[in-house]
C-alpha cells in the first residue's frame, strides 16, 4: 500500500478537540457580549431619546424580526460552503461593527438600522457553529453543544458587570465606542486560528470527509470528494424539513422558551431600576447571577440529555421554569424575587442547548445549518413578538404584569413538549 493508504482520520466522538470546541464556544461568548451590553444600555438609550416600553421592546422586535427572515437563508449558506472557519470570523465582526455606529446616532430609526445589522451576524454564527459542532461530534451532541452555550452565558454573564462598572465612568456612547474593540479581536483570532476549518459532511450522515483532507487528497485515495449541492436540492430539503413533524414541535417549543427569555432579558431591567430603583452596576450583578446560574446548568443538562434521553431533561427544566416564574409573582420586590432569578436562569438556560441537539437528532446531517436555520427563525420569530408584546403589558398594567406575560409563555413551551409521542433519541448506555 502506499503513503496515500494512511489518510487523517475525522475526530472521534469521544475526542474533545479543545481547539475547535473551545475557541468557538469563546467566539459565540462574545456573541452574547453584545446582546447582554445592549440590554443593559436600554433603560440609558430609553431616558435619553424619551421611549415608551412599546418603542424599547420594538426595537428588539425589529432585530428579531429580521432573524425570523434571515435565519434559513443563512443556513443554507452554511450547508452549501466549507469554510466555516472565516463564515464564523465575519459573523463576529459583524455583530460588534454595528454598535459602533450606535455611538453616534441621537436617531431612533438609525438605532433600529444598527440593531438590523446587528441580527445579521447572529444570523450567520449561530448555524455555522452549530452544525460544525455536531456534525463534529455526533455522538455526544448534547454536552457539545451545551459547552457552546456555556460560552454565550459567559459572554452574557460578565458583560453586565463590566460594562455596568464601565457605565460608572464612562457614558453610554463612549462604552458602546470600545466595545467594539474586543470583538474586532476575538474574529481576527478565530481567523487566524479556525480560518481554514473545513466541513466534515458530504450530504450522508454516515459518510464523513476526513477534516484537513483537499479534493485532491480524496481523489488520490479513490474515494470521492463532496460536491457541493445545487440550490434547487437545497430549498426542496429545506421545505422537507418544514414537513418534519417532529423537528417542527421542537422548533414551536423552542420558539416559546425564547419568548420567556427575550421577555425576561429586556423587561428585568426595566423592572429594577423603573420599579425598584437599582443602580445599574446593581442590575448588572443581577444579570449576572441570571446567567452564572444558567453557565452552571447548561452542562450538566447537556451530559444528562446524552445519558437519559433529551425530553426528560426539557420537559422538567422547563416545568421548574414555570413554578420558579409563580413563586417571582408572590414575591415582587423582596430578596426572593432575586434569588428566585438565579433559580430560573438555572433552569431556563439548561434546555437550550439540549432543544438544539434534539432538534437535530431529527433531522439528516446534510441539512443541518439549515435545520438550525428553520430553527432559529421560529425562535427569532418569538423573540421578535415578545418585547412588543410585553411592551404592550408594561405600558397597560404596569412592568410587574410583563411577568404573568412570560409565565404564560414559559407554560406553552412546555406544553409542545408534552405533545411529543416519544423521545426520538436513543440515550447512550
Amino acid at each position: 500500500m502506499s503513503g496515500l493508504a494512511t489518510l487523517p482520520q475525522p475526530p472521534q466522538p469521544g475526542i474533545m478537540r479543545l481547539k475547535d470546541v473551545w475557541l468557538i464556544s469563546a467566539g459565540h461568548a462574545m456573541t452574547h457580549w453584545y446582546t447582554a451590553t445592549f440590554y443593559l444600555l436600554l433603560p440609558l438609550i430609553g431616558s435619553e431619546l424619551g421611549l415608551s416600553y412599546v418603542q424599547i421592546g420594538f426595537i428588539m422586535t425589529v432585530q428579531h424580526a429580521v432573524g425570523a427572515a434571515s435565519n434559513v437563508p443563512a443556513g443554507m449558506l452554511v450547508d452549501r460552503y466549507a469554510n466555516r472557519g472565516l463564515m464564523m470570523a465575519a459573523a463576529l465582526f459583524w455583530v460588534g461593527f454595528p454598535y459602533l455606529l450606535m455611538g453616534f446616532t441621537s436617531t431612533y430609526w438609525v438605532l433600529l438600522a444598527c440593531v438590523t445589522l446587528v441580527s445579521v451576524g447572529n444570523n450567520i454564527w449561530h448555524p455555522t457553529a452549530i452544525s460544525t459542532l455536531a456534525d463534529r461530534y455526533p455522538a455526544r451532541k448534547g454536552v457539545t453543544l451545551s459547552v457552546h452555550g456555556m460560552g454565550g452565558n459567559v459572554g452574557e454573564a460578565v458583560a453586565p458587570l463590566v460594562v455596568g462598572a464601565m457605565l460608572a465612568v464612562f457614558t453610554w456612547r463612549e462604552v458602546v465606542v470600545m466595545n467594539v474593540v474586543p470583538g474586532v479581536f476575538a474574529s481576527l483570532l478565530i481567523l487566524a486560528m479556525l480560518g481554514a476549518l473545513p466541513t466534515v459532511r458530504t450530504g450522508r450522515g454516515d459518510d464523513r470527509t476526513p477534516a484537513g483532507l483537499t479534493p485532491m487528497d480524496m481523489q488520490l485515495a479513490g474515494r470521492t470528494a463532496p460536491q457541493r449541492p445545487r440550490w434547487s436540492d437545497q430549498v426542496a430539503e429545506s421545505a422537507a424539513l418544514l414537513r418534519n413533524r417532529a423537528m417542527m414541535m421542537i422548533c414551536t417549543s423552542a420558539a416559546f422558551r425564547t419568548m420567556t427569555q427575550t421577555g425576561l432579558l429586556v423587561f428585568l431591567p426595566l423592572y429594577l431600576t423603573h420599579d425598584l430603583g437599582y443602580s445599574i452596576f446593581a442590575v448588572g450583578v443581577c444579570l449576572f447571577v441570571l446567567q452564572a446560574a444558567g453557565f452552571a446548568a447548561s452542562p450538566i443538562a447537556g451530559h444528562l440529555s446524552d445519558r437519559m434521553g433529551r425530553s426528560r431533561i426539557v420537559a422538567g427544566s422547563m416545568l421548574m421554569s414555570a413554578v420558579v416564574i409563580g413563586v417571582m409573582l408572590l414575591a415582587p420586590g423582596s430578596l426572593l424575587f432575586v434569588f428566585c432569578t438565579a433559580l430560573l436562569g438555572f433552569f431556563l438556560y439548561a434546555v437550550r442547548a439540549v432543544l438544539q441537539a434534539w432538534m437535530l437528532d431529527t433531522t439528516p446531517p446534510s441539512a443541518s445549518g439549515s435545520a438550525v436555520g428553520i430553527m432559529f427563525s421560529t425562535q427569532a420569530i418569538g423573540a421578535a413578538v415578545a418585547p412588543l408584546l410585553a411592551g404592550w403589558v408594561a405600558d397597560t398594567w404596569g412592568l410587574f404584569a410583563v411577568f404573568y406575560f412570560l409565565a404564560g409563555t414559559i407554560v406553552l413551551a412546555n406544553f409542545f413538549v408534552f405533545l411529543m409521542p416519544r423521545d426520538l433519541f436513543r440515550p447512550r448506555m
